[in-house]
């Protein structure tokens, strides 16, 4: 400044006038820049605070989309068939190898279910009561996603109703918004984010009060941009919150070079400056003004890129701008792959694959055949039992690419565990399609080289054809299905065409299911009882409890006919639950010596509630646990031996007698009977009658009675018809008999006269 006075006093109009002019353009354009400056900050900071908006908008959309995605798995796990039968047989290998591999898929640390008691299978970290009571509450209520706490921590979990058939509970999947994955998260903005997960009651007063909108703050000097967002809450005492936060302050760091460039310009002179400051306005506002309309774009969904013809910062801007979209169109991209393909081998998902089938099925013409194949692996779950899963998975992956080198041309996709599925187009005729699906099944001829396991395998293939077996997708796939049931019904290893009656039988299938349901709870079950007679003593010395259906309109119905659907249904564990309670509530009236036998049904030998059943029953009716005895089939033996052989010895110190029932036709060997506690075996119908003219038979028989006499083990041969089997049979050594010689299967009614009848005491009746 004094050096300006001193040059003013010089006495120089040229240098006056010019040092006036100098300190006029100086100040003038020094204004500028201050204005230029304040204006532009003003103007970023407007930006910036729209891309908070915008990209907090673009957090929530990944947050949802991977809630999609953990949904899409949760509600395929929770329709697979063999999940819903693991859980209706209460099969905790299957369910626990299930869950681990829901975990593995969608990397998260927690996939359990949730039943309607409020119980917890499966869930690997703790939860506390108050939690686990407000979600079950929040899923009782109709409730598929939200936040809750877990081991401390903020998971966002989706959930899936599990019916087996009934609702049994929720599938649950719990993602941590732990530090980690909150940063992970925010890695995924175009902007420097920090993000993280509270409860809301902890938020400070003034971010509380604006919550779901924006808010500056300063902290130590430096301005703060935050929004803080509700989240949903699946408990009643948490309020989750998202918070976000931006540092305004570094951003505008970026925007100082415009300050320098404009500085730089002034050394060029007051006419340079005035059109150097209308280019520099055209080069900067309108660039700014693209940017802004494609991040508006951007926010309602819109990928449009940005055009800026320079090489300054607004245009680096503009290309970091351009590479953002490319980065959010590639994660786009991503998450949609991944919702539409299965994680294991890369094929399109059943969602995929029915909206394929929807697009097909609508431009196929009047002479063109959709064709649809169900197919899956014949035994692949002996493949998971004894190699473990990551070599099942192999296998499939082997599968795939042996399936889409024959179907090239044609959609392949995974519905889930070792079922896939075909979209075969524009077919001319049934020829054509049977062609492929031979090719298809002759491809499994070859054994597939799994980690230095040969493995033969086969498929079984339902083959649904529209327009006449339907003309929607759902109808073809589900047609497709049955079709896949009759094929594996029929033996495996081979293709079968959807047929009529398979929807017919599948509705009947669907009706007795429901009667079966009814049947239980109106009581129209009846127990019938076979004597089981000791030719020795002549005498009854227990009778066989013989379950009977009346039902109100088809009368009578044969135990062959809804006993198999019960198994398959999970409800042969209420109907087995009955049987024993009614069993021993009408025993108990029978002399001392007589018990009474009820078949045990592997579904429900397997359940964790048997025993409990099996001591209350005991306890209402007071009847002796000795006089009360489980007949188990031979199938039991080899599955799962360690614990078949626990659970037998737990039943033996109870009291509770155990018989093996049709010995002989099944898969178990003599040796069996060294391991299991048998008090009884009953010889299988099929030998007693060839005794008469079969040696062979004789000889078995002699060798089953003769084994378990040294054993301790009572025998008993089932079927006897004929007074001369029961001679042959005492002369083998079996004295203990059941048939049709004495006694068709009586009403509880006609027990007592029947006892009476074949007493030996009274010598009413002699069984020779």
């Amino acid at each position: 400044m004094k050096t300006i006075q001193r040059l003013l006093r010089s006495g120089s109009l040229s240098i006056r006038i010019a040092v006036l002019y100098s300190a006029l353009f100086v100040l003038t354009f020094g204004a500028l820049v201050a204005v230029a400056t304040g204006g532009i900050e003003r103007y970023a900071a407007v930006k910036i605070s729209e891309e908070m908006t915008a990209n907090s908008n673009a957090f929530n959309k990944v947050l949802e989309l991977e809630s999609q995605r953990m949904s899409t798995a949760t509600d395929i796990l929770a329709a697979d068939f063999g999940f819903r039968e693991a859980v209706a047989l209460g099969d905790e290998p299957t369910i626990a190898s299930a869950l681990v591999s829901l975990r593995n898929r969608l990397d998260v640390p927690n996939a359990f279910i949730m039943t309607l008691e409020g119980a917890t299978i499966g869930l690997q970290q703790n939860m506390s009561a108050d939690d686990a009571d407000s979600v079950w509450n929040a899923l009782d209520e109709g409730a598929r996603s939200g936040l809750v706490k877990i081991d401390g921590a903020y998971h966002g979990v989706v959930a899936s109703p599990v019916e087996a058939p009934n609702l049994f509970g929720w599938l649950v999947v719990g993602k941590p918004f732990n530090r980690t994955e909150m940063q992970n998260l925010a890695e995924l903005a175009p902007i420097n984010l920090t993000a993280k997960v509270l409860d809301g009651r902890a938020l400070p007063a003034t971010l509380a009060a604006k919550t779901g909108e924006q808010i500056e703050l300063t902290e130590s000097g430096e301005r703060i941009l935050y929004r803080a967002s509700a989240l949903p809450s699946l408990s009643t005492h948490e309020n989750p919150t998202l918070l976000l936060r931006h540092s305004l302050s570094e951003a505008l760091l970026a925007y100082r070079p415009i300050t320098y460039i404009l500085a730089a310009l002034a050394l060029f002179g007051l006419a340079i400056i005035v059109s150097a400051g209308w280019l520099l306005a055209k080069g900067i506002t309108r660039p700014i003004a693209r940017l802004e309309e494609a991040a508006r774009q951007i926010s309602i969904g819109e990928r449009h890129k940005v055009v800026v013809n320079s090489t300054d910062e607004i245009g680096r801007l503009g290309d970091s701008f351009n590479e953002m979209v490319d980065a959010i169109v590639e994660r786009e991209d991503k998450i949609s792959h991944i919702a539409l393909h299965d994680a294991l081998t890369d094929l399109p998902n059943r969602k995929y694959f029915r909206d394929q089938l929807d697009i097909a099925l609508k431009r196929a013409g009047d002479s063109d055949l959709v064709a649809v194949f169900y197919l899956d692996l014949d035994n692949f779950k002996s493949v998971n039992d004894t190699l473990g899963h990551p070599v099942g998975d192999a296998l499939l992956k082997q599968v795939t690419e042996r399936m889409t080198s024959i179907l090239d041309g044609h959609l392949v996709a995974r519905l889930g565990g070792d079922e896939f599925a075909v979209l075969i187009e524009n077919a001319n005729n049934v020829d054509a399609i049977t062609m492929i699906a031979e090719q298809l099944e002759k491809s499994f001829s070859e054994s597939f080289q799994v980690e230095g396991h040969l493995m033969p395998t086969t498929t079984s293939i339902g083959i649904a054809v529209a327009p006449h077996d339907g003309q929607k997708s759902d109808m073809l796939m589900k047609n497709a299905d049955l079709a896949l049931y009759r094929a594996k019904q029929e033996g495996k290893g081979q293709y079968h065409y959807f047929e009529q009656e398979m929807d017919e039988l599948a509705r009947k299938r669907r009706e007795t299911e429901i009667d079966l349901k009814l049947a239980i709870e109106q009581g129209q079950f009846e127990l019938y009882y076979q004597p089981l007679f000791n030719t020795q003593q002549q005498r009854i010395n227990g009778f066989e409890a013989l379950i009977r259906w009346h039902h109100p309109e088809r009368g009578f119905i044969q135990p062959i006919e809804f006993i198999p659907l019960a198994e398959e249904t999970g409800l042969i564990v209420q109907i087995g639950e009955w049987v024993i309670k009614e069993a021993c509530r009408q025993a108990v009236s029978w002399p001392e010596h007589i018990r009474v036998a009820v078949n045990i049904s592997p579904v429900q030998f397997r359940t964790k509630g048997l025993h409990a059943i099996l001591l209350q029953a005991l306890t209402q009716s007071g009847l002796a646990p000795e006089r009360l005895e489980l007949e188990i089939t031979e199938s039991l033996l080899i599955d799962n031996v360690e614990e078949t052989l626990k659970s037998l010895h737990s039943l033996r110190a109870l009291g509770i007698r155990v018989a093996l029932d049709d010995f002989g036709t099944g898969y178990s060997s003599l040796s069996y009977l060294r391991s299991f506690p048998f008090d009884k075996i009953k010889i299988d119908r099929s030998f007693v009658v060839d005794i008469l003219s079969d040696k062979g038979s004789a000889a078995i028989i002699q060798a089953i009675t003769g084994l378990a006499a040294a054993l301790g083990m009572e025998t008993l041969a089932e079927g006897v018809e004929l007074a001369e089997q029961v001679e042959m049979l005492h002369q083998n050594g079996c004295d203990n008999i059941q048939g049709f010689l004495l006694s068709r299967p009586v009403p509880i009614t006609a027990v007592n006269a029947l006892i009476k009848s074949l007493s030996g005491e009274r010598g009413d009746r002699k069984v020779a």
